[in-house]
């Protein structure tokens, strides 16, 4: 017979703003006022799904989530721009097959 693990005890962990993670996250400099990062994580959150906290009106981030977004980022492609478009067409606006 197996024994039944009980459920972890939830911790609180340290939470970051948006401006905070972007720091954190090595995104831009403590001393930089300008908000580089910051829109990127936004992005990521509604976009793509990056795990976050919203508690009072406010998007926060814990250190877990952070982890998690990291591992999520490493080694991505870049992807900037407009995807590239995977078929050619003719001047007269019809696809052209692979073989012409």
């Amino acid at each position: 017979m197996t024994a039944v693990k009980a459920p972890p005890t939830p911790a609180l962990e340290n939470f970051h703003s948006v401006s905070q993670a972007a720091i954190r996250l090595g995104l831009r400099e403590p001393d930089d006022p300008s908000k580089k990062g910051e829109k990127w994580l936004r992005d990521g959150v509604n976009l793509r799904g990056f795990p976050c906290h919203r508690m009072a009106g406010q998007l926060l981030f814990s250190d877990s989530d952070l982890a998690e977004i990291a591992a999520e980022c490493r080694n991505a492609p870049q992807r900037r721009g407009r995807p590239r478009r995977t078929t050619r067409k003719h001047a007269t606006g019809h696809p052209v097959s692979a073989a012409a």
